[in-house]
């Protein structure tokens, strides 16, 4: 869920979400289900390592991103909502205070805090 005028879809986060779970999840997924046929195109959304991702653009939102996992009778939900800018301060001025120990363009937060495995 963004703001209606990001112009990505899906958010690299999402992607990079889906990424990180296949990495640690094996899925026995195809795009649908055999049988399971889609009224309308992409209905089901998009489909990247066996992982299905819907993406909605909004007025009104900023940044969130619900992750959800089902098995038989139950679901987990994990959610995160970035509700003002000022949440994404912290993360700049940590990457600025430390980009002097970095010798090449390096893509996101996580290699700067040692999390990329």
């Amino acid at each position: 869920l963004h703001h209606d005028k990001k112009k990505d879809a899906p958010s690299g986060t999402s992607i990079a979400t889906a990424k990180g779970i296949s990495r640690n999840i094996r899925f026995n997924s195809s795009r649908l289900k055999d049988g399971e046929e889609e009224t309308i195109d992409s209905s089901r959304g998009g489909f990247t390592e066996g992982i299905h991702i819907h993406s909605i653009r909004l007025p009104g939102f900023l940044a969130h991103q619900n992750v959800i996992f089902g098995a038989m009778g139950q679901t987990l939900s994990i959610r995160h909502d970035s509700l003002d800018r000022s949440s994404f301060y912290p993360g700049v001025i940590y990457a600025v205070r430390n980009i002097k120990k970095l010798s090449n363009y390096t893509y996101g937060l996580d290699k700067l805090i040692d999390l990329d495995q």
